[in-house]
């Protein structure tokens, strides 16, 4: 009673009172992993800062949700360093005297090494683990994207050698990350993270389109690649010392959350045997890449055809992120500032419609449609959705149309997010995502090639 008497009103929400028995709630398993750290008995009444703790500390996030939220800024930095040259090239092909044709080789040439990692990323990823390789990636690319002004004052072939190495940094950003997805996050969440995920890509579209012109006329040119390079380094730190490789390999994760992950998994059976052989001697990465089934995936109908999508998808959001903010300025006649700014309207619509686009898909495998049909659906919205308003877009010579018809076009291609991006780990084992996403962005790259050139 007198132990009552003196704790009444601290130890409400935070203390138990030795005499008392806790009382069983609904809280997570995380919030009462939190609150039991603070209910250790104190031999005086708590001090100020003991009170502030008990009431305001924060519940500790769960680490896949780090690991979705990494990535995400991961694709929002990818995405800055590619379209930041589509405009920084306007004024570089002022100072360098580049024709339409230069200015398409330059912008080109990100894709001559981005063409070649697809694979190989997918692969690595699957054998030393996604983290590393994301992080080796962001950094490659955030390097080459610092040294693209003194590549640029150099000569154009050391100039497209470092967009080109810059493309081989970025070509393993997709299957990485699908590789960490695949370990960390369950079945019931995987649709919504990787639409966030993806959308980073529209984010960093939106953001460098928006910043480089500011950049460029309070700085110069050259300031655009020196920041976002910078950015994508201290990214990287962050990357090493907060996220985990697995969760089995992350120290912060908690029993339940790790249980939580583990019950979502369809290959959990797999995780236990493959945890069997660890302890037997056993390197696990060694005996899955011996077991990788190249033939069958190169073969099976339904990579043609996830290929075949993945390319037709790629075409156009490839030519319409190089080209966008020249269209803008040359056909519209925006000035730089302007054509930027109009440029980021579809990229926000698509930033929104992705969003949707993936609760949507998840609602309908709810309510009991299969996966293909929902798959299918989404992808028939990606592509008829883009054809229809690309279509009146070539009919308008009218800046607000334009900008309508494209902000329509680019909106509904993102329903792509839930259809194509997400089919990889419906048709396989979830550990074999990077690689089944490598091989199918390998031909969605050559559009960057072929279709930025042609156009």
């Amino acid at each position: 009673s007198v132990c009552k008497q003196k704790y009444s009103r601290c130890n409400r929400r935070s203390v138990l009172c030795a005499s008392e028995k806790p009382k069983k709630d609904s809280s997570t398993p995380i919030q009462e992993q939190t609150r039991f750290e603070n209910q250790r008995p104190m031999a005086s009444q708590p001090d100020t800062l003991q009170l502030l703790r008990m009431y305001i500390q924060p519940t500790r996030w769960p680490e896949r949700f780090k690991v979705v939220f990494m990535s995400f800024l991961s694709f929002i930095i990818c995405n800055i360093d590619r379209v930041n040259i589509s405009i920084a090239v306007l004024p570089m092909a002022r100072t360098y005297g580049w024709d339409q044709t230069t200015v398409g080789l330059v912008q080109s040439s990100f894709f001559w090494g981005y063409v070649l990692t697809q694979i190989p990323g997918g692969y690595f990823a699957k054998r030393y683990g996604g983290k590393l390789v994301l992080g080796v990636g962001v950094v490659s690319w955030s390097l080459m994207t610092f040294l693209t002004p003194i590549a640029a004052t150099a000569s154009l072939p050391i100039l497209l050698a470092a967009r080109a190495l810059l493309g081989v940094g970025e070509g393993v950003a997709m299957p990485s990350m699908n590789q960490m997805i695949a370990t960390w996050v369950p079945a019931s969440e995987r649709g919504r993270s990787l639409s966030l995920i993806y959308s980073g890509m529209y984010m960093g579209s939106v953001l460098g389109l928006l910043l480089c012109p500011i950049l460029i006329m309070s700085f110069g040119w050259p300031s655009v690649f020196y920041a976002f390079g910078s950015v994508g380094i201290v990214w990287w730190f962050l990357w090493q010392f907060a996220i985990g490789s697995s969760p089995d390999q992350c120290a912060g994760i908690s029993d339940s959350e790790k249980e939580w992950i583990m019950a979502g998994m369809p290959s959990a059976k797999r995780s236990a045997s493959s945890g069997a052989a660890q302890e037997a001697g056993t390197n696990e990465a060694e005996v899955v890449s011996e077991s990788i089934p190249w033939l069958k995936f190169l073969t099976h109908p339904a990579m043609f055809a996830i290929c075949t999508a993945h390319f037709c998808v790629t075409w156009g959001y490839f030519v319409l992120l190089t080209w966008l903010p020249t269209y803008f300025n040359t056909r519209l006649g925006f000035d730089l500032s302007s054509s930027s700014l109009f440029a980021v309207i579809p990229w926000i619509c698509m930033f929104i419609c992705a969003n949707i686009g993936g609760n949507i898909a998840d609602w309908l495998l709810k309510r009991k449609l299969t996966v293909t049909a929902v798959r299918k659906l989404m992808q028939t919205i990606g592509f008829m959705g883009p054809a229809v308003f690309l279509a009146l877009v070539a009919t308008t010579t009218n800046p607000a149309l334009a900008v309508v018809y494209m902000s329509a076009a680019l909106g509904l291609g993102s329903f792509s997010q839930s259809g194509v991006y997400s089919n990889h780990q419906d048709i396989g084992p979830p550990e074999y995502a990077g690689i089944l996403l490598g091989i199918s962005n390998t031909i969605a790259a050559l559009p960057g090639i072929i279709g930025v050139a042609l156009t």
